[in-house]
């Protein structure tokens, strides 16, 4: 007998699927921290952190460069991991997801911007749809906003932060946290 599990819509409309309907899609998102502003992206009614899905081929770390350069135009570094969440997808918001249940392991990460500007122009099709120009959001006003899916940023922003303080005065290296 197959176990219930309790799935969210991108409107946070829960529904229970049978377990055996669920499709593995680990998904990455950068946290992205300049003066004491972070870098959303600007999804339907509300925010999300940029990132997506990770293809068969790719690492963690290739996925989250990519998927932030498509969705914010800027090229990044990969720092640390920050946080993790498990969250019980359905992407009914497109006719080719519509059916589709998704388990996904959402990693975020500390990156550092090492190039480009702000562009919409490497949005896939379907972003073109739902999302405009990433924007800079004041870390005060994280508690204010919507974000799409069911993180609370405040969750982790504190200990985002703080890493970066240690990356940015040297006391962490991409070597310490890799090795």
């Amino acid at each position: 007998m197959s176990e219930k599990i309790i799935c969210h819509d991108i409107n946070n409309k829960k529904e229970e699927v049978d377990s055996g309907k669920f499709r593995f899609r680990p998904s990455v998102y950068g946290i992205l921290i300049e003066d004491n502003k972070i870098l959303l992206s600007k999804q339907w009614d509300g925010y999300d952190f940029p990132g997506g899905g990770v293809e068969i081929h790719e690492t963690l770390e290739k996925a989250l460069v990519r998927e932030f350069f498509e969705e914010t135009g800027l090229r990044v570094e990969v720092l640390a991991p920050v946080y993790q969440k498990t969250s019980f997808f359905n992407p009914n918001y497109f006719e080719k997801y519509k059916g589709q249940y998704w388990n996904c392991p959402m990693m975020y990460s500390l990156v550092r911007k090492i190039g480009g500007e702000l562009s919409v122009n490497n949005f896939d099709e379907g972003e073109k749809v739902y999302a405009d120009l990433a924007e800079w959001v004041g870390l005060e006003k994280l508690k204010d906003i919507k974000i799409i899916n069911e993180i609370n940023p405040l969750d982790f922003i504190d200990n985002a932060c703080r890493l970066l303080r240690y990356f940015d005065d040297g006391i962490l290296t991409k070597n310490t946290i890799n090795n």
